[in-house]
């Protein structure tokens, strides 16, 4: 048994959380909504009042929360982790943030003799829910280690990529084949539609070829049928890909396909889709052909 912490319990936070508590560990929980923690401390979580008050009783504490500015808060704000945590003690943070900001943070953590980890899962709430997330790491490689157990309770695919902030590269990398796979089911749907052909059995065919992908067959069903209802809302698929363009920026790289699928999406985001499935940028696209 560990003295765990996890904070953050949205809908992919909650059920990340319930598999370490079903894992026999203790776990000490925060929610910035008192009744997103109700669930799991009915379950036998200790309820806390803030990112503190948890550190304080944890040994690795966790983190699932929305961008960089909020780990910034849990971590190194007032009442946060940095207050009370242990010397000896683990940041784990699953969030996608920030490369640089993730460096900057467990940097500062560094000197209190916290050790940190970046994190970042790919899945959606459904992996989360059935413990097969892919977990990208960086971090120290003995720190890796010492979490591991921890992180096969929540993930199928566990892997060490590199140092401080590899873990949120790789995931900007994720996010990128995403995004721009994305625009291109957009585009076929748009295409196959014009030219009078279903797309369902356009779907089917290039789902056995080398056009195969797990966007086509999730999201390619959305564009089709115009059903937008979020399942993962496009408002992160937008932060996560000016993430990657940030990273890319600052190694003077340039991505033309990323570029665009930002594009499109700051696009859905003005007209008030935020909280629509990403699956819409098919709506933003075609609106775009009338102009």
């Amino acid at each position: 048994m560990a003295d765990l912490g996890f904070i953050g319990l949205g809908r992919m936070g909650s059920h990340m959380a319930s598999h370490l508590l079903r894992g026999g560990h203790t776990l000490a929980v925060y929610a910035r909504r008192r009744e997103a923690a109700e669930p799991i401390v009915a379950a036998g979580a200790i309820g806390c009042a803030s990112p503190a008050d948890v550190a304080r009783r944890s040994d690795v504490i966790f983190t699932m929360v929305t961008d960089t500015a909020a780990v910034d808060a849990v971590a190194l704000g007032r009442n946060g982790i940095a207050e009370t945590a242990r010397p000896g003690s683990i940041l784990v943070d699953h969030s996608t943030i920030s490369p640089a900001g993730s460096r900057r943070i467990a940097e500062a953590l560094k000197g209190q003799g916290v050790s940190m980890l970046d994190a970042p899962v790919s899945g959606g709430w459904w992996a989360a829910e059935s413990a097969s997330l892919s977990i990208m790491v960086g971090g120290d490689d003995e720190v890796f280690n010492r979490c591991r157990p921890l992180l096969e309770l929540m993930g199928k695919t566990i892997t060490h990529v590199g140092g401080p902030g590899a873990g949120q590269i790789a995931k900007a990398c994720n996010q990128i084949c995403i995004v721009v796979t994305q625009l291109g089911v957009a585009e076929a749907v748009l295409l196959a539609e014009r030219s009078g052909i279903d797309f369902d059995r356009v779907q089917r065919a290039l789902m056995g070829g080398f056009a195969g992908s797990r966007v086509l067959e999730v999201q390619g069903p959305k564009m089709a049928a115009r059903q937008f209802e979020g399942q993962v809302e496009s408002r992160l698929h937008h932060k996560d890909a000016l993430i990657a363009l940030e990273a890319a920026r600052a190694l003077g790289l340039r991505l033309p396909a990323a570029a665009l699928a930002a594009e499109l999406l700051t696009t859905l985001q003005e007209r008030g889709g935020a909280t629509l499935d990403s699956a819409a940028i098919v709506q933003t696209l075609e609106q775009r052909q009338s102009n």
